[in-house]
């Protein structure tokens, strides 16, 4: 089975009760909501990828004001061929305020769409576990680092 290893950081970002979503479309079509954020590039600190990633999907910029936690996922997925590969996800969260920039969507990317949505409301999304287990790192604070809410 080929193993595969993907380092990603993800901004939670809320202003007046609103939380900063963008929108991925999967290869089936089907259309889901994530935090703004996304993989490392080779050499490049994760603190980096975030604010990268959110100015990307989002058009803000960022200000990255404390790490909440890290999220760790391990799955099976169906790869190329049929084959399967063992998937570990390192997700980096941090909690982000927007300083600048203006709400746009991602042109040629990884999302199609970036909105605020009422916090009351994301739970009625379809979204990725990624949120809720972002939203709980951000509600909860663990001093370790590490929710209760285990991730998707």
């Amino acid at each position: 089975m080929r193993k595969n290893l993907r380092v990603a950081a993800y901004a939670v970002c809320v202003r007046d009760g609103r939380l900063l979503l963008a929108r991925m479309t999967g290869a089936d079509g089907t259309s889901e909501w994530t935090l703004p954020g996304g993989g490392m590039e080779h050499g490049e600190d994760p603190y980096d990828t975030a604010l990268r990633e959110v100015e990307e999907e989002t058009g803000y910029r960022v200000e990255l004001v404390g790490l909440l936690g890290v999220d760790s996922i391990r799955r099976s997925l169906r790869g190329r061929f049929g084959r399967t590969v063992d998937h570990h996800g390192v997700r980096l969260v941090y909690e982000g305020r927007v300083i600048a920039g203006g709400l746009r969507h991602e042109v040629g990317g990884s999302t199609d769409m970036a909105a605020w949505h009422d916090l009351t409301a994301v739970s009625g999304l379809r979204r990725i576990g990624l949120v809720d287990a972002g939203l709980a790192l951000w509600r909860q604070r663990p001093a370790a680092g590490r929710s209760a809410f285990p991730g998707e």
